[in-house]
């Protein structure tokens, strides 16, 4: 199973490494024909038969990850290929019954292709439609809601790009890319001073975020010269008095315990990001369905 060209192309033009999502793919397809090919699809459709399908969208959303969809039918396909048409794009709020993307080609590796394409997509387009609630719960202030680590193991590249489509920033991509000082980091150097000092030591150039679980270490960590700061479960109160505390020489992320319901109330303290682990580990997927259109 191999990635066409093209598809390598618009995967890379949106952030994304067509080689991890072809070993995303070829992983996911696997467990659907390992044990051998689809018996009722064999069964039914003749092998010459060609067809169309569409992708609908049974409910409202934000939509996120058509060309990974894609990249799925075309992977089956191939060389024989299919015909993809997106009828809408990554990042579009659609309503019930939009039809998102047109598959023409053999009705075999169509129908083979579903199951995951539709896994993907409505996994990554549920992802989407939960960042842009809270986005648009925060509408009016600075702030910005911004995804975690807490991603599902093989999915984060997706996963953060969906957060992109619906309107989130993301965080640390991995472990390497940026510093962030949690509490046993603190708690194993002797303090809040003494852990920024090392990780600066050891990468001068890398971003350092702090988690603060006191108004105390948030003085320490601004003082010592975080340029970010992470209020871990602090109330309302205490988040303006941190960026009263802060003011303006660290950016602060609310984090742990937030809600949608109370999101506008965070973001109007004055804190620059919402972290919300919640948008890649528990957003309920969109509801899209594959609809045969016709077959010859």
């Amino acid at each position: 199973m191999t990635l066409p060209g093209e598809v390598k192309h618009k995967l890379s033009a949106l952030g994304l490494d067509p080689e991890d999502v072809s070993i995303l793919i070829a992983t996911a397809l696997g467990e659907d024909l390992r044990d051998g090919p689809d018996v009722t699809t064999a069964a039914t459709i003749p092998s010459e038969a060609a067809g169309t399908a569409d992708v609908v969208a049974r409910a409202q959303g934000v939509i996120a990850g058509l060309v990974v969809a894609e990249a799925v039918f075309r992977t089956v396909a191939w060389p024989a290929g299919v015909t993809v048409r997106r009828r809408v794009s990554d990042g579009d709020r659609v309503s019930a019954g939009t039809t998102l993307m047109t598959i023409q080609g053999p009705l075999q590796a169509i129908l083979t292709a579903e199951r995951t394409a539709l896994n993907l997509l409505t996994h990554l387009s549920g992802v989407a439609t939960l960042t842009r609630l809270w986005a648009d719960a925060m509408a009016g202030t600075k702030a910005r809601v911004r995804d975690t680590r807490k991603t599902m193991p093989g999915l984060r590249m997706l996963e953060k790009y969906a957060v992109r489509c619906g309107g989130g920033v993301n965080h640390r991509m991995s472990l390497a890319d940026a510093a962030l000082i949690k509490d046993n980091h603190v708690a194993a150097a002797g303090s809040v001073t003494a852990a920024y000092e090392a990780v600066r030591k050891l990468a001068p150039d890398l971003p350092v975020e702090v988690e603060c679980d006191t108004l105390d270490q948030v003085a320490e960590a601004v003082d010592a010269g975080a340029g970010l700061i992470l209020l871990d479960n602090f109330e309302v109160p205490r988040m303006r008095e941190a960026v009263r505390l802060a003011g303006g020489r660290a950016l602060l992320e609310a984090s742990g315990g937030l809600r949608l319901s109370s999101a506008a109330e965070v973001a109007g303290t004055g804190v620059d990001y919402l972290a919300v682990g919640a948008l890649t580990h528990s957003a309920p997927a969109l509801d899209i369905g594959l609809d045969l259109v016709s077959a010859r």
